[in-house]
């Protein structure tokens, strides 16, 4: 049985051109060629990743932090409360002025206490800015050299300079590919610890889809095409992260720069570049040497999941630009989001403050001024 699920699975005609087979593929005669195998060893490094992530959180970030001034800061706990802490593990985290009037009748607190609590309980699972700068920080780090490594290794290929000669042979890269599909291993397990942004279902998708697209890729001998794509995507990914940084150091002015370069190459890679160059390789080229195959199909239906998350984010960016011109900019729209309510907020709420500020449902009501933590 298992021996004819792996039959199926590594059908000739699932992976290669009608005109090829894997004993094509063979080494011989000092040629090497990429085989699927070779992948096993991304998982092993997906978790040396994490290992070097915490070492390097700990001893480069961290040191880093406390020069930009970056500190832990104090937040008022929520007191125990059973009832509340059930309806905010199970039933939401905001709950409507209905459902406030209800459990303030359960737990015999005024629903202004209700909401008091709810706020600081929504602040103590509100990650850090010492811990939102270590990640971006370690992924501006990884970005950065993994763009640097994939231009040296493929600005003086003829390929680099004409799409056509991307299917002309099968070259191996291997560290490049092995490194960079072991990262975003890495990125996929340790997603649920990191920071969660408000497109945390985006880059579940997104990583899994790299993930397919680079394994495809590198058994299926489209490695050329796969070294173009990941350095595209490099390229601008370590301005994101940088311009995060300078954020949560309070370094607004760099960071506002360094995102309008970021919008710049991320519009120019990912919307022009990608669509009309690149996939215009692997959709138009491939078919003047070979009919179309299931590979063939899988491919770029990947390539087009990774487009449409783009134009996602791409209107994220150009919102955010638009937040730039009318002076409205609060916070970075493709980067995590934090409640409104300071610990500072949540007392002058509940004490003499609230009276010198207008409220709107219990809250008092923050004007664009209001320095963001995104």
């Amino acid at each position: 049985m298992l021996q004819t699920l792996y039959d199926y699975f590594w059908w000739e005609r699932l992976w290669l051109p009608v005109n090829l087979t894997w004993a094509d593929l063979e080494d011989r005669d000092g040629r090497v060629y990429a085989k699927a195998s070779d992948l096993y060893i991304t998982l092993p490094l997906a978790l040396l990743f994490l290992i070097v992530r915490y070492f390097f959180e700990l001893y480069v970030a961290t040191p880093l932090a406390a020069l930009l001034n970056i500190k832990e800061k104090t937040r008022l706990r929520a007191p125990p409360n059973a009832t509340l802490e059930h309806f905010y593990l199970t039933s939401g985290k905001q709950p409507k002025q209905v459902e406030v009037e209800l459990l303030s009748r359960q737990s015999g607190l005024s629903g202004r206490q209700v909401e008091r609590w709810f706020r600081r309980r929504r602040n103590q699972d509100r990650p850090s800015l010492l811990k939102k700068f270590r990640e971006a920080s370690w992924r501006f780090t990884f970005y950065l050299i993994a763009f640097i490594a994939g231009m040296a290794v493929i600005v003086d290929k003829p390929w680099f300079y004409d799409m056509k000669k991307v299917w002309e042979g099968y070259p191996i890269q291997y560290w490049y590919y092995m490194i960079e599909l072991s990262f975003y291993w890495s990125l996929l397990f340790s997603i649920a610890s990191d920071v969660k942004r408000k497109d945390f279902k985006e880059q579940i998708i997104h990583h899994v889809a790299t993930i397919i697209l680079i394994s495809f890729s590198w058994f299926a001998n489209y490695i050329r095409a796969g070294t173009l794509i990941m350095a595209l995507h490099d390229s601008s990914d370590y301005l994101l992260e940088s311009a995060k940084m300078f954020n949560y150091a309070g370094w607004k002015n760099t960071c506002n720069n360094i995102f309008i370069v970021f919008a710049i190459v991320f519009i120019i890679t990912r919307l022009v570049i990608l669509p009309f160059w690149i996939l215009h390789c692997t959709l138009v080229y491939p078919l003047e040497l070979y009919p179309a195959f299931f590979g063939y199909y899988f491919f770029n239906s990947m390539m087009g999941v990774l487009q449409l998350l783009h134009i996602f984010w791409a209107y994220l960016i150009l919102r955010m630009a638009h937040k730039f011109i009318t002076g409205k900019l609060v916070e970075d729209e493709r980067s995590d989001r934090e409640e409104t309510e300071s610990s500072e907020g949540e007392e002058a709420a509940a004490g003499g403050g609230a009276k010198s500020r207008p409220l709107a449902n219990g809250h008092p009501i923050l004007n664009n001024n209001h320095r963001k933590n995104d």
